[in-house]
């Protein structure tokens, strides 16, 4: 077995690298067959996505029956001025992967988001699989792209959206928060965007359950629960035992202080319906998995 991981030193990558090294996680063990597999970790210094011919090569010379693609242009508002970059690495990239794939006969895992969605689907019921994508933002507009090329160009496709990731290791909301919190003892989040906060863990454990089947599709993989920004980050400063007070604010209340910023769906909140009508949902409800993490985290 063979498996080719792009974007492996961002949080997902690193998380896979550590199950796919040790052979469990902190929800159960990894699929025996993967226990043993050659893994090629790469980012963009070893492996461009954008660039087809420098894909084509790679993945004919290697062979992978397994590519897992975590690679992703990630800046929300970075997207809305630099949409040529998030355009070439959200939607292109995919492209570019899901043909080689097919080339060499390998399985896709495809990683996405919950921004495809516009939050105003259907009120406030959590968004399955059949719900239609309608994106508000470039990124989500260049990912749900993306999403299409890789089922379109390679047959053996999983396409799966996660939301609010977070991990132990690079930048995100949790550290966000912290640090944030510990130099400025106060914090302003906003109260009317919901969604799942997803750890790392849980969906790397997943996307690995995956790789081992034959259920291809589309894939709604986060943490169990709804909460807000602003319910997500007072867990967060109760937890860390940072001594800051969270204040909650209006999605416009913050547009009128960050014009620049992008806009988010009002309500992203997914259901693993997929999940659980396949391989099994053993996605923790965001709070445990959250107490989890503090758990092992160890302050920088």
């Amino acid at each position: 077995m063979k498996i080719l991981i792009t974007g492996a030193k961002g949080q997902l990558g690193t998380e896979l690298k550590k199950q796919l090294t040790c052979g469990y996680s902190e929800i159960g063990e990894i699929p025996s067959a993967l226990k043993n597999a050659e893994v090629l970790y790469t980012d963009v210094e070893e492996l461009d996505i954008t660039n087809q011919q420098q894909v084509k090569q790679f993945i004919l010379q290697h062979k992978p029956d397994i590519i897992i693609s975590s690679a992703a242009f990630t800046n929300v508002d970075g997207c809305e001025t630099s949409t040529d970059a998030a355009f070439q690495v959200n939607a292109i990239g995919p492209r570019n992967l899901a043909m080689a794939a097919e080339q060499v006969g390998a399985k896709l895992i495809h990683v996405s988001t919950d921004y495809v969605f516009s939050g105003q689907e259907n009120g406030r019921i959590p968004l399955d699989e059949s719900y239609l994508p309608n994106p508000v933002s470039a990124y989500g507009r260049t990912k749900l792209l993306g999403e299409q090329y890789a089922l379109q160009f390679c047959s053996k496709t999983f396409v799966v959206r996660t939301a609010w990731l977070y991990s132990y290791t690079g930048k995100n909301f949790v550290f966000t928060m912290i640090n944030a919190g510990k130099k400025l003892g106060k914090l302003t989040v906003v109260n009317d965007q919901l969604g799942n906060p997803t750890n790392a863990v849980d969906l790397a454990h997943h996307l690995l359950k995956l790789a081992v089947t034959e259920e291809y599709g589309i894939y709604h993989c986060t943490g169990e629960g709804v909460c807000s920004w602003y319910d997500f980050a007072c867990e967060i400063i109760r937890l860390s035992g940072v001594n800051a007070e969270v204040s909650p604010c209006t999605s416009q209340e913050y547009a009128e202080k960050n014009p620049a910023a992008a806009r988010r769906p009002a309500w992203s909140a997914l259901e693993n319906r997929m999940l659980r009508c396949t391989v099994g949902n053993e996605m923790r409800q965001w709070q445990e998995a959250l107490k989890v993490f503090f758990e092992h985290y160890k302050p920088q």
